[in-house]
């Protein structure tokens, strides 16, 4: 769970999830990780990387994890 306002988190998933689609080299995502890592973390970055959704990541930083 996140303090930050999630439209702006999703503003900012968005924008490195739409950047990370035009990577073509391990130094790429090296460079791309370096320029989100303060603002979102790693393991946001991480899931990223591996393909789980921004909505699904915006989901889990408000709390609701759809587990009821």
């Amino acid at each position: 769970m996140t303090t930050r306002n999630p439209e702006d988190l999703e503003v900012q998933l968005q924008t490195a999830a739409d950047e990370l689609k035009n990577l073509e080299t391990a130094n790429d995502v090296k460079k791309w990780w370096n320029k989100h890592y303060y603002t979102l973390g790693h393991k946001r970055l991480g899931r990223l990387l591996l393909g789980q959704s921004v909505e699904r990541l915006v989901e889990r930083a408000s709390g609701n994890r759809g587990d009821d």
